[in-house]
């Protein structure tokens, strides 16, 4: 431990902490603005600038270690001028257009500007040549925001490993792009959009579905209905001032009722339709390595996240065959939409509109895959982040927070418990594992509130056992079989899985891949700033969802019955396999 002094406040920390660190335990805020918890400090914004006595010029909060009997003023007269300064200058460059900016209501530098009691900008110059990039499906790149932090930078190096995003050139002439300052369309990008969800003012922002939704709410002759993936319940709050982890999933149905959506549907049902195409290709799988001893397919790797698939096909297509052939949760609702939906609601699917809300960007790139287009028409028109659904709520002049609480509509809203969990990482692997072990022993899981403790929490990379005992007949070949499960969040975490799995090929036989860090609670579409306090906060919330369900397993749930006694047979039958699941291929990877 080390003894230090912060504005008079005696601080013991550990001898490895910097000085933000250490403020920060005893609530002493220090602004900044390219500093990432838990990653590599950079001190590239020189906002954390702090005045240490006996040093000669003042240090950078985020990098500077703390020493024994440091006495330390981060609200000195010198450290304010200097980050009023340093505030200025990047105001200078910036062509906020705050009165327009989306980002104008959580804009950092805003903020921090107002802070800091800036009412003009001293400095004035040059601005640095401006860049719009729309070539992206999912992402807008506007360098003439751009304040050069490199959050961005290193979010997809150190945290995805994609790289996709550096500095460019040099001095006055620097600017945040892709190699060669090319469009994002060009290069190797997974549109996980956790670039956008670091970003601290509007340089990266998701390409926005609003007015096509509009539109199409606006046209009598349009059915639309819309679907709401596990994740926005426990985050669409923030949007509306409400804490981390609030539980809003009524008041959001509702508030979808109000906009004018035909039919309000919930992602969690296709998230239980998932497990049981997903959980029976498993199974088949196992059936198939222990029974007629085939290698080639297994460890299976979950398919749900489309930003862990873009990175699989670029970086890593010898695993392709090893991934579920399962579409994502959001693209076999929108099948089933387009298709028994429509069947049963007499509506022709060339006149009905599927919206999705979703944490994630990666989902409006997935949308318009040529592959997601089974049912015969595009299977999902238009995607909206968690973020956009809060600024069309607010757009129609609704109450949020005084709405009561909705409930879905039939048949394609009734969900159980394990799809709720969805949303987490190590979610989907227990929603599977709930199924896969009730199917093949007959009974459920012994945990008493269903849950595998060891795939919880924010490790990176998380590994469990079940045990299988085959009571069931057909699966008795199980008997006693170790079934080996690993959960992997973040793509860089995945990364190191699969080259684990390189050398170790029989070490699991399921793994778990999310794009984004916590999973789709921390996904790149969600209200920022996610920290993992807010990750842990919304975390939670789902789990009380899930335990709060009458039906918790998968298989129980009655319009999954429904679904394949009218019209799919059964899991992994021909009509599941036109509609639900699909192949990838290599793609090629361009190198930054």
């Amino acid at each position: 431990m080390c003894k230090l002094t912060i504005n008079g406040k005696q601080v013991n920390v550990s001898d490895n902490s910097t000085i933000l660190e250490a403020a920060k335990s005893v609530g002493i805020k220090i602004p900044t603005l390219c500093y990432l918890e838990g990653l590599t400090p950079m001190g590239a914004c020189r906002v954390c600038m702090v005045e240490v006595e006996g040093r000669a010029t003042l240090v950078a909060a985020c990098t500077t270690p703390v020493q024994e009997e440091m006495v330390i003023h981060t609200n000195s007269r010198k450290a304010r001028e200097s980050r009023k300064v340093v505030v200025e200058l990047l105001l200078s460059e910036h062509e906020g257009d705050c009165q327009l900016c989306e980002r104008s209501d959580d804009c950092e530098l805003r903020q921090l500007a107002l802070e800091l009691g800036i009412r003009e900008v001293r400095y004035q110059g040059e601005k640095p040549p401006a860049m719009l990039d729309t070539s992206s499906v999912a992402l807008i790149r506007d360098s003439a925001k751009c304040i050069k932090c490199r959050r961005c930078v290193q979010v997809c190096s150190e945290v995805q490993r994609v790289g996709a995003l550096s500095a460019q050139f040099r001095g006055y002439h620097t600017t945040i792009a892709p190699a060669f300052n090319d469009a994002l369309e060009s290069i190797t990008c997974v549109q996980c959009g956790q670039c956008a969800a670091v970003c601290p003012v509007g340089a990266i922002i998701e390409t926005s579905h609003i007015e096509f939704v509009l539109k199409a709410l606006d046209n009598p002759q349009k059915h639309v209905v819309v679907q709401t993936a596990p994740a926005i319940r426990a985050a669409l709050g923030e949007c509306f001032g409400l804490p981390p982890g609030t539980l809003v999933t009524g008041k959001m149905v509702s508030a979808l009722r109000e906009l004018g959506f035909d039919a309000v549907f919930d992602t969690n049902f296709a998230a239980d339709l998932t497990i049981m195409e997903e959980g029976t290709e498993l199974l088949t799988r196992l059936r198939n390595h222990f029974i007629l001893g085939q290698e080639t397919r297994l460890p299976q790797f979950t398919s749900c996240s489309p930003g862990w698939i873009n990175y699989a096909e670029h970086y890593f297509p010898e695993i392709l065959d090893k991934i579920s052939t399962c579409k994502s949760p959001q693209q076999m609702f929108g099948a089933m939409a387009k298709t028994y939906y429509a069947q049963k609601a007499n509506v022709d699917p060339a006149d009905m509109v599927v919206v999705s809300v979703m944490p994630c960007t990666a989902k409006k790139f997935e949308a318009v895959r040529p592959e997601m287009r089974s049912s015969g028409y595009q299977d999902v028109d238009y995607v909206l982040t968690t973020r956009e659904l809060g600024d069309l709520i607010k757009m129609g002049g609704v109450d949020f927070i005084a709405l009561p609480d909705g409930e879905m509509d039939s048949p394609l809203g009734l969900s159980t418990g394990a799809a709720d969990i969805f949303a987490n990482t190590g979610g989907v692997m227990e929603a599977a594992l709930r199924t896969v072990h009730a199917v093949t022993t007959g009974r459920s899981l012994a945990s008493e509130d269903l849950h595998i403790e060891a795939l919880a929490g924010l490790e990176g990379v998380k590994t469990a056992s079940v045990t299988l005992s085959g009571t069931v007949d057909a699966w008795s070949f199980l008997e006693g079989k170790e079934v080996k499960v690993a959960v992997a969040h973040g793509l860089g975490n995945a990364a190191s899985v699969v080259e684990y799995i390189r050398d170790h090929p029989a070490e699991f036989q399921f793994i778990e891949v999310m794009t984004c860090p916590g999973g789709c609670i921390g996904g790149g579409g969600q209200p920022r700033f996610t920290t993992d306090a807010v990750r842990l906060a919304r975390i939670g919330a789902i789990y009380q969802e899930d335990e709060g369900k009458p039906l918790r397993q998968s298989h129980d749930n009655p319009a999954i019955q429904q679904i394949y006694a009218e019209f799919l047979e059964k899991p992994l039958s021909h009509k599941s396999h036109e509609l639900l699941h699909t192949t990838y291929a290599k793609k090629e990877k361009v190198t930054p």
